[in-house]
């Protein structure tokens, strides 16, 4: 339970609602109290010789107005307390939000998004119930339980005890079958998380189902998974159809006794009829607060964990950050030089850098070729200072980038990452990401601008939207091609000083990759570009070429200066010379055959 300590910053900033609704509890406990009393004196009234229809018409009339305040009692006491608890989510979702955002790559690399999401829904969710509905019912409970046991014992004392002896049974009754039901709704939530990820897939990967043909294969798994979730809903309504008759069972034999030993004490005349009748009242109105504590004991509980696993998130610190007395310079030039660089992934033992050492001057463009996992894409995610070097420094501007701020740093660079990621957003707004332009004419000037360097202008005029349309989960309605535009448009749109394009043209042909660097040569104008590549033909106008071989630095120079030194760059011209040559003639052989 000591993991609810870190519910209180938020529940005091609530406090006079609290309080109000706390208050509400105990008048509106009171005023049903006075309510049931009043139906005590109407019956004896009614029971006694003397009695007056006019008494009884007065008793009664107390005992239904009582009741309707003690009614517009538990309204406020619900309209108070369980508002805090909205709000309390709120400020604990607008807080875990905001906290993963500033969280770094390391920790998103060890950490399934899965669990993440389940954190900020089922787990927030859970606090929320102990923020409101828990210690509410808790207050009420026992406000109330204090209030009617003590009339009870007035009335009489053994009769009270025996009486309430099967209702003792009620709380770890129902913790019992709360866990239970609480494990099975989680296997029930489980399954349908499987469900929903294999209906999503299909859907999204449609077109792969049809190609492959596991239409078939792929609905009588379905079909598996759903007759395991019917499984378990029957389950869960097997152990539900015994938790509530055990509850009325229970709470039936208190009543039971209750009559039994009441009707012997009115025969004795040590009760009246009325305060029969009100203790069986009593005791009715005990049944639920004795219910809700074990339901309460629950919530605590789940709550309890579930702010755990909040709170780990929450104390958890990005390794990036900004140090104490972080300053960047004035004016950013773009002068970028690694010294002595090494670096490896976290919980790995394998060095992806080793010893990196370059400078490029404010301007210029810098090139990275060499074979998959050399390293290409680790240096860029330092440049951005994504991870930093576990020896070396990172600098930009003659300072290290750990003493730059993190937002005038990441403000500085745009950056064009291999995995292409589209918000579910219009185009325009996906492309002015990176940018604040109050001036809608201009906005939109700027994002056409940017669209027409990476050749998205025609493909989006094209659209029914134009730049209003607004693209599906991960823009899944463009191409790969079109969203690697879409992402190169998005950071030429962001003017910085800084340019990096890591692969950014991949996945689009040979002539497009062509039209868009002639474009982008004047974007390179003025700034500095760092290029990650594949492809020798498009970086053989860098000023800096820098191949990269295991994480080494194996070569460097222009295009014709590594070209006469006869490496690993010559090769891979070579290499690609002769695949677009045996590409070409398998074009012509098809041609001449079809003729």
């Amino acid at each position: 339970m000591r993991a609810l300590k870190a519910l209180f910053p938020y529940l005091r900033r609530y406090q006079l609602s609290i309080a109000l609704g706390l208050v509400s509890v105990l008048v509106a406990n009171l005023l049903s109290v006075g309510s049931t009393e009043a139906v005590k004196h109407a019956l004896d009234a009614m029971a006694r010789a003397g009695g007056t229809r006019g008494e009884v018409g007065k008793w009664a009339l107390a005992s239904a107005g009582l009741a309707l305040l003690a009614g517009a009692g538990r309204f406020w006491m619900r309209q108070n307390l369980n508002s805090v608890s909205r709000w309390v989510e709120l400020d604990l979702r607008d807080d875990f939000f905001a906290h993963l955002l500033r969280l770094d790559a390391p920790f998103y690399n060890g950490t399934p998004t899965g669990e993440v999401m389940s954190r900020a829904t089922n787990d927030l969710q859970a606090v929320r119930m102990v923020a409101g509905p828990a210690y509410m019912y808790l207050v009420n409970t026992v406000v109330f339980g204090l209030m009617a046991i003590t009339r009870m014992v007035m009335i009489d004392p053994w009769m009270t005890v025996l009486s309430l002896v099967p209702m003792i049974l009620l709380p770890p009754v129902t913790i019992f079958f709360g866990k239970v039901i609480h494990d099975q709704s989680e296997g029930i939530q489980a399954q349908l998380g499987i469900m929903s990820t294999m209906a999503q897939e299909n859907l999204a990967g449609q077109r792969i189902v049809k190609a492959y043909g596991q239409e078939a294969s792929q609905s009588s798994l379905f079909t598996e998974l759903a007759r395991e979730s019917m499984r378990r809903n029957v389950n869960l309504a097997r152990t539900s159809g015994l938790f509530y008759p055990s509850l009325t069972l229970l709470a039936g034999l208190g009543m039971m006794l209750a009559l039994w030993l009441g009707g012997r004490a009115i025969l004795a005349d040590r009760i009246t009829i009325g305060d029969l009748v009100i203790f069986i009242l009593y005791l009715g109105q005990l049944s639920f607060p004795m219910i809700a504590l074990g339901w309460v004991v629950n919530l605590f509980q789940r709550g309890a964990a579930s702010m755990a696993r909040v709170s780990e998130i929450l104390e958890t610190r990005p390794v990036v950050a900004d140090v104490p007395g972080a300053q960047g310079p004035d004016e950013v030039r773009g002068e970028i030089e690694f010294r002595d660089v090494w670096f490896r992934y976290p919980g790995t033992e394998r060095d992806v850098l080793r010893g990196i050492s370059f400078r490029a001057p404010a301007g210029a463009t810098v090139a990275l070729v060499g074979p998959t996992g050399s390293g290409k894409s680790t240096v860029v995610s330092l440049l951005a200072r994504l991870y930093d070097p576990t020896a070396g420094e990172v600098l930009v501007d003659g300072v290290a980038v750990r003493q730059w701020p993190m937002d005038q740093l990441r403000g500085a660079v745009a950056l064009v990452p291999q995995d292409t990621f589209l918000f579910s957003a219009t185009i325009g707004e996906n492309l002015s990401l990176g940018f604040d332009e109050e001036d809608e004419e201009r906005r939109r000037g700027r994002v056409r601008a940017a669209a027409r360097v990476a050749r998205l202008e025609q493909t989006v005029e094209e659209l029914p939207g134009g730049y209003d349309t607004v693209l599906g989960e991960r823009g899944i309605n463009l191409s790969g091609g079109q969203k690697q535009r879409a992402a190169l448009a998005r950071a030429v749109a962001k003017d910085a000083p800084l340019l990096v394009l890591d692969d950014a043209l991949s996945a689009v042909d040979t002539q497009t990759e062509h039209e868009i660097l002639g474009g982008l040569r004047g974007v390179f104008a003025g700034r500095t570009s760092v290029i990650v590549s594949h492809r020798v033909a498009a970086v053989m106008d860098a000023d800096l070429i820098l191949v990269l071989d295991d994480g080494r630095l194996a070569e460097r120079g222009t295009h014709a200066e590594l070209l006469r030194a006869g490496g690993l760059y010559a090769a891979l011209q070579r290499r690609q010379l002769l695949e677009a040559q045996v590409q070409s003639d398998d074009l012509l052989a098809g041609a001449s055959g079809a003729v």
